[in-house]
């Protein structure tokens, strides 16, 4: 009977995470949530297989039907962005990373990437996956607003430094990169110029931020459940490529990085890529307006919101100075006892930070979004902002009546409409 109290608990426990989560406004800018039917295909036989190599040269037996979905949602993926090379077969993004930089980094190489006060993930840096190729990593110059490259300096450093690759993309990602100034000085050095899309990939499926692969990006990496809300997974794709350039990566997912790779999400995957192909330039629009807005709100009420003069943002994001209320880490905990959830976050040029003890919190927009808030909606969460991180209020009893009018998800399928109410 031990084992099934303990069952019984951790049962209640998912359930009591499931109701907190349905009252709480969650603002990390790296989580979403899938469809009812993405989240109704994650339950299939496809849990307990294996499905190693490429459809149709399987290692095992039995994998007819998963090889179809295979090849239909890596041909779907490459239909959203115009990519003639594709894979869907990582488990996450950074293991996306991981295959790419094996495939293309020489070891002892020199590469060039975002800082992590620059914004730049840890899989960029030294003690990740490219610090495991790279003997030096350098940082990319940014404008003194800390948020954009300064490519007449970026392409100098470049041709000075003949980095055998050089890496955009970023965790804290409000503003495009200038992916064609940095490609003409990556041709003149033959790097190779990737793209890590893991936070804007549904912007950039929705049309509306950038098109890395169409200003010169060589590929991109990903994960699949930021903006892009399908499941946890990750992808590479790359568009005019050669058998030549595309063998090794091809290698560095199969069997470098990757063996099974956890079949039960790739149907979810496909339907979520379906609605990004149906839904996701309004989506994405309603994204930024309201990223924008809360940015606004924020600003007006007092808060420090970086890159003002900018617009606050053209992504998902944006990036509050806290340092003035306690910092980060404080900050970011206060507001997840009343129901907002965020993340503290380093913060470009300010003094004295630490991982540790940022100055500063990183905001996302886009699941609130796709439960349907709008922008006076994002007026209701900057006040409850606010209140709690500037007067030490607890706001969750509001934070709890402004979600309830919001648990519908927009933007994508209903179950009724595939047949997938269950009996």
């Amino acid at each position: 009977m031990a084992a099934l109290d303990e069952l019984r608990e951790i049962v209640q426990l998912c359930r009591r995470a499931d109701a907190w989560r349905s009252d709480t406004i969650n603002l990390i800018a790296s989580e979403n949530v899938l469809s009812p039917v993405a989240r109704r295909l994650l339950d299939s036989d496809f849990h307990h297989r294996y499905a190693e190599g490429h459809p149709g040269k399987r290692y095992y037996e039995g994998t007819r039907f998963i090889d179809e979905i295979e090849e239909k949602t890596r041909v779907l993926v490459g239909s959203v962005f115009k990519a003639d090379r594709v894979d869907v077969r990582l488990p996450s993004g950074t293991l996306a990373n991981e295959a790419a930089f094996s495939a293309l980094v020489p070891q002892g190489a020199t590469a060039i990437a975002h800082g992590l006060d620059g914004g730049g993930h840890i899989s960029h840096a030294r003690f990740g996956a490219l610090g495991k190729r790279a003997a030096r990593i350098l940082e990319l110059p940014r404008l003194p607003d800390g948020y954009r490259i300064d490519a007449p300096k970026a392409k100098d450093m470049i041709r000075a430094e003949r980095p055998q690759i050089v890496v955009l993309g970023r965790s804290l990602f409000l503003f495009p990169e200038p992916v064609r100034e940095i490609k003409e000085a990556c041709i003149d050095v033959k790097a190779t110029l990737l793209y890590d899309a893991s936070h804007v990939l549904g912007l950039v499926a929705g049309g509306l931020f950038q098109d890395p692969l169409g200003e010169g990006a060589d590929l991109f990496t990903a994960s699949t459940h930021k903006t892009y809300f399908g499941p946890q997974r990750g992808m590479i794709a790359a568009r005019g490529k050669d058998e030549e350039f595309w063998k090794p990566i091809d290698r560095a997912v199969f069997p470098g990085v990757t063996s099974n790779h956890h079949l039960f999400s790739l149907p979810s995957l496909h339907a979520a890529s379906l609605e990004m192909r149906e839904f996701g330039a309004s989506y994405a629009e309603a994204i930024v307006r309201n990223a924008r807005a809360l940015g606004a709100a924020l600003h007006k009420r007092g808060l420090h919101v970086d890159a003002a003069d900018l617009g606050y943002t053209a992504s998902h994001q944006i990036a509050v100075d806290v340092s003035a209320q306690g910092g980060g880490r404080e900050v970011a905990r206060r507001l997840a006892a009343g129901g907002i959830i965020c993340n503290m976050n380093v913060l470009p040029g300010r003094e004295g930070q630490t991982p540790l003890r940022p100055a500063g919190i990183r905001i996302g927009v886009q699941e609130m979004t796709r439960f349907g808030m709008g922008e006076s909606e994002m007026g209701r969460i900057a006040d409850l902002v606010h209140a709690s991180a500037v007067d030490h209020k607890n706001v969750e009893e509001e934070c709890r009546r402004l979600r309830s009018e919001f648990r519908e998800i927009r933007y994508g399928y209903r179950l009724d409409q595939v047949e997938l109410v269950p009996a």
